[in-house]
């Protein structure tokens, strides 16, 4: 376990950021970190504030004015990571949507109000969606066995069984409130007491089970009171929202109910579900596990307790009575210790692990026997700054950091004066990456902290097994579209290869339907990985040319539509496939004949609005064949794409669609600067190209391309302007920045002056100097060197777009459709702010 970074914040003339109290953090499942702070102006005015950041440029932060008037208590990221709940100290939560797919412009059109009631758990309901990791089946061929669904019931169903949306909160005064957003935008708010006798909540925690109930569990934070637990049932009558609840058994903690200890720890500090979600598979049989901290100024006891159905023993006089009975034993729901810790120093925070792997023993077993750790602890931070990872059911330690060897510069002033006792920089408010390999922390400075937690877990594990415990990882997130980041932090330069290589062996094992579910995650996963590499680079850029390539045949095959309404045959896209397939002329006019054209025809306005993308086709081809002379050169990217089969054979479908394009509207084909006027472009580079695909596609067998295509393809320069690619820039993100045992310090809203990382040789055209012209990745437009329109930029690949069409023909929309919402390689988009000269 050792720190990845370090970011903090400036030191402002007028105002400074100081940590709220209490301190929420929260992390997405496409790793955005959602965390407040207080901004406190000279005239000690204060400003709630949300920062939202992405993982991988922490210092990009972005802070929404909240307009809390009291202190942000909760804030909860919903399951697909688009959407924030914030709620506060006077009862108000608001629900913040991205604003245009962007996750730097947040807007909060809905929300609810308990007035004058803080709020002190708050959660999204349940959608019903749940998978469970076999672990011991990651040698499986298949996803669907090592990642299964698990049978649960949402929250609250709409007709026809969808989930409906909302979210649950416990107010301090006792009080259970629940908001549904109808689908038209509607929000239905119902709030209901607890139990008859209200009495002060202090912690509170919401757990979902399989059967579409609410668990909730308060305390008053006193540990002579006991824990309480309701179930919570929520539907919709007559258009209203309905709350009932009904009481569980309540427990004492072990810790108070000992004569010897019981004054000794006055406080209950925190108070949480093991799991969110309780189905067979995590609790068996479907009853809560939930973690308690008792805690007095200077130490804490950490238990762990499970609420199990237990058989009453019936007198035998009822047995004779009623043998009925004596068949059936009546049952009785009791809590159960399941462990306990000895006396700890003081905690400061809990953060638990989301990973779904069940919490029955015989799994904790296979665990420990495949030795696959992530997801078996939670973290435990103490005031004196040090983390504990502990095991989540037998609490034993499994790793610990020391955060006093975090870096810290002499003349820094502590907020806090430090207690005597040890130093005074301890974690607030943690949570758990989605694999459980990264930790966020933010601090009593207001300074967030990432940690890397190792997948050994501090064991020694041979090379192989940690591998495959990463490509298991890498899997999960492929099939559930969550971002794989912090595995990423893992990952070493030596690694990469032998990961891609095993990624695509286990994608191919995948049936058809799921391979083309899953053909563009995998791409960018696999370009994700190349990063880390200095070695892999140009494989990075091919990867998404490639993702690119899919995504414009796609489209503009789309675009083709069938000359008679009801033909039962293939549709037009197929039919193009089909042919060009079987018909391995290298003539263009003669696979031409053999096509329905008009099932091509297209409005002239549509041709010309793609003109960009089809020239971008035209000068890919041009490109890769001016390469294959050369195609052992590793600075030139396309040198994979000489020997794949399947886009050649898509480039050589779009040079046809572009040809029959080309005879309706010339000005739409693409253009070529030759050295001689009389020569058919088009039909050279169909030719060539064709051949090349003859030596490599699927059907036929593999052969080297001959030594006279060679020539032609050396000829080429001479005949025609071979055109400089704009290429994706070298990414200006951390995770191949970041070397282990050196942790970097950053500053948030100021870009890092990062040493050279890894990747960024001086491959042709990759590199780009500030002052030269930006390109429009996507529409393939010139932007010019200081952009006038907005742009937005992707998190991850750095691929950069303008934010609004220049166009509105159909074709246009469509294309821009594929993009709107993340870019072609799954990343979210950023806004960028507009350079000047």
């Amino acid at each position: 376990m050792d720190l990845a970074y370090i970011c903090e914040w400036e030191k402002w003339p007028k105002s400074t950021h100081c940590p709220s109290v209490p301190l929420a953090c929260t992390w997405s499942c496409r790793n955005l970190i959602a965390f407040t702070t207080d901004l406190r102006s000279d005239d000690q005015d204060l400003t709630r504030v949300i920062h939202i950041l992405d993982t991988e440029h922490p210092w990009d932060v972005h802070s929404i004015c909240s307009g809390h008037s009291e202190a942000v208590t909760c804030l909860e990221w919903d399951q697909s990571g688009s959407r924030l709940l914030s709620a506060d100290a006077d009862g108000q939560i608001k629900c913040w949507s991205m604003a245009d797919h962007l996750a730097n412009s947040w807007e909060s059109p809905v929300g609810s109000l308990v007035e004058g009631d803080p709020i002190v758990a708050l959660s999204w309901l349940h959608n019903g969606v749940k998978l469970a990791l076999h672990v011991e089946k990651s040698g499986a061929s298949s996803f669907g066995e090592k990642f299964s669904r698990v049978k649960f019931s949402p929250s609250l169903t709409l007709f026809g069984g969808k989930p409906m949306e909302g979210w649950i909160a416990v107010t301090v005064s006792g009080l259970v409130t629940v908001s549904l957003l109808k689908p038209s935008g509607q929000v239905l708010t119902s709030t209901e007491s607890l139990c008859r006798l209200r009495g002060r909540v202090a912690l509170a925690d919401i757990a979902f089970t399989g059967g579409g109930n609410i668990v909730v569990a308060t305390a008053d934070g006193s540990s002579a009171s006991p824990v309480q637990f309701y179930k919570v049932c929520v539907s919709v009558v007559n258009e209203k929202c309905r709350i009932d609840t009904e009481i569980l058994p309540s427990l004492f903690m072990r810790c108070t109910t000992d004569l010897n200890r019981r004054d000794r720890l006055p406080a209950i500090t925190h108070l949480k579900f093991l799991a969110r979600d309780m189905s067979e598979q995590v609790c068996p049989p479907g009853h809560p596990v939930v973690l308690l901290c008792a805690s007095s100024q200077a130490s804490s006891v950490v238990e762990c307790w499970s609420l199990r159905k237990e058989g009453l023993p019936v007198n035998n006089i009822f047995q004779q009575l009623s043998p009925a009975v004596g068949d059936k034993q009546p049952t009785i729901l009791k809590w159960r210790i399941l462990s306990a810790t000895n006396d700890l120093d003081r905690v400061s925070a809990v953060a638990l692990p989301k990973l779904p792997i069940s919490l029955t023993n015989t799994d904790l077993k296979v665990a420990s026997d495949t030795q696959f750790y992530p997801g078996l602890g939670l973290a435990l931070a103490f005031h004196d700054g040090s983390v504990h990872i502990v095991h989540r059911l037998s609490l034993q330690t499994m790793a610990i950091f020391y955060s006093s060897a975090a870096p810290r510069s002499v003349d820094e002033p502590a907020i806090k004066r430090p207690r005597t006792t040890g130093p005074a920089v301890h974690f607030k408010a943690m949570q758990l990456s989605w694999t459980s390999l990264a930790l966020v922390g933010i601090d009593n400075h207001g300074r967030l902290s990432m940690l890397r937690i190792s997948p050994s877990m501090g064991h020694s594990l041979d090379a192989g097994l940690a591998l495959r415990h990463l490509l298991f990882l890498l899997e999960y997130c492929m099939v559930t579209g969550y971002d794989w980041w912090d595995i990423l932090l893992h990952v070493q330069p030596s690694m990469v290869q032998s990961l891609v290589e095993k990624l695509h062996e286990e994608y191919t094992r995948q049936k058809a339907e799921l391979q083309q579910v899953l053909s563009t995650r995998i791409l960018a996963m696999k370009a994700s990985l190349c990063k880390l590499s200095p070695c892999a680079v140009t494989r990075v850029c091919e990867y998404h040319a490639k993702l690119f390539l899919i995504a414009a045949s796609s489209t503009l095959k789309s675009l083709l539509r069938p000359h008679v309404l009801n033909t039962p045959d293939k549709s037009p896209g197929d039919r193009l496939t089909e042919v060009c397939a079987k018909i391995t002329d290298v003539d263009i006019d003669k696979v031409m004949i053999n096509l329905k054209t008009e099932e091509f025809v297209l409005d002239m306005n549509t041709l010309q609005a793609l003109q960009q993308l089809l020239q971008w086709v035209g000068d890919f081809v041009l490109y890769l064949l001016a390469s294959l002379p050369n195609q052992g050169s590793p600075l030139r990217p396309g040198h994979s794409f000489l020997r794949d089969g399947a886009s050649l054979g898509a480039l050589r479908e779009l040079m046809v669609v572009i040809r029959i394009w080309g005879l309706l509207k010339p000005s739409c084909l693409p253009v070529y600067t030759a050295t001689s006027d009389t020569q058919d472009s088009m039909s050279l580079l169909f030719r060539l190209l064709t051949k090349l695909w003859i030596c490599c596609r699927d059907e036929g067998p593999t052969s080297e391309p001959d030594e006279a295509l060679v020539d032609e393809c050396c000829l080429l320069p001479s005949q025609l302007l071979i055109p400089s690619l704009d290429w994706l820039p070298v990414s200006d993100g951390l995770v191949s920045r970041l070397q282990p045992k050196q942790p970097l310090r950053l500053h948030f809203g100021k870009p890092p002056a990062l040493p050279g990382s890894a990747t960024s040789l001086q491959l042709d055209g990759l590199i780009r100097a500030p002052g030269q012209p930006k390109m429009d990745h996507l529409r393939r437009l010139h932007l010019g060197a200081y952009p006038t329109e907005a742009c937005k930029a992707c998190t991850r690949c750095g691929c950069v777009t303008m934010l609004k069409s220049p166009n509105k023909t159909t074709a246009v929309k469509q294309w821009e459709q594929r993009w709107i919402k993340n870019c072609l390689c799954g990343g979210l988009w950023w806004r960028m702010p507009l350079s000047y000269p």
